[in-house]
């Protein structure tokens, strides 16, 4: 009777033999098992607690701030940045696995990617920047005397700067025609100086692209 159970069990080779082995140029795949805190607070965002928010920030929100002053290079572009992956994860918190990383390595890559999105608008933003300060400049170097064509360049950037909506032709004009900082007409205009910052963007983003079209070159 032994001999007959024995003979029904599978055969459980040792360790060292080759079936057992992994196959070459293969790698067994770890078992991770998430940190027990982690789930829990990643489960707490899940279900909306701004408290856990806090903690992530409180947790994570220094080495954030490095990754993205690394990008960048800016440290008010860095902290853009930390928020806009706090804003991301509470809205999506879901994109997380707990059971694939730890979460500031999740956070980190995430703070990378929005760092590099950010310098590659800001290329962006001076190439078009300096295409529209040297219109406008050419506008403001106009001469009477100047050939008909420098004429209708200047009327075409006045009327381009006109056209701008009312928030936006506010600030180009304080910046180009009373040679205000962005600081200043964030003064004067009772408005954040990030708000100044983006609706000059905007509007020299405008101009370059209607002048571009009229064939009025700087």
């Amino acid at each position: 009777m032994m001999r007959s159970v024995c003979a029904t069990m599978p055969i459980v080779h040792s360790p060292d033999r080759a079936a057992d082995r992994p196959h070459r140029g293969s790698a067994p795949t770890p078992t991770r098992h998430p940190d027990h805190d982690i789930v829990d607070l990643h489960g707490r965002v899940v279900s909306g607690d701004p408290a856990a928010l806090a903690e992530v920030h409180q947790r994570h929100a220094h080495y954030l701030l490095a990754v993205a002053v690394r990008v960048t290079g800016d440290a008010d572009a860095a902290r853009d940045v930390l928020q806009e992956v706090l804003v991301t994860f509470w809205q999506h918190p879901l994109r997380f696995d707990p059971n694939r990383g730890g979460l500031r390595t999740w956070l980190a890559v995430l703070a990378h990617r929005r760092a590099v999105d950010w310098v590659r608008r800001e290329s962006s933003r001076r190439t078009t920047e300096r295409a529209a300060r040297g219109l406008v400049q050419h506008v403001d170097e106009a001469a009477p005397d100047d050939d008909l064509l420098a004429r209708e360049d200047t009327d075409a950037v006045r009327a381009a700067v006109a056209a701008l909506p009312p928030k936006q032709r506010e600030v180009v004009e304080l910046a180009y025609y009373t040679e205000l900082t962005y600081r200043d007409i964030a003064t004067k205009l009772a408005i954040p100086e990030g708000t100044a910052k983006s609706r000059m963007r905007a509007a020299l983003a405008t101009l370059a692209r209607t002048l571009t079209h009229q064939g009025v070159a700087p």
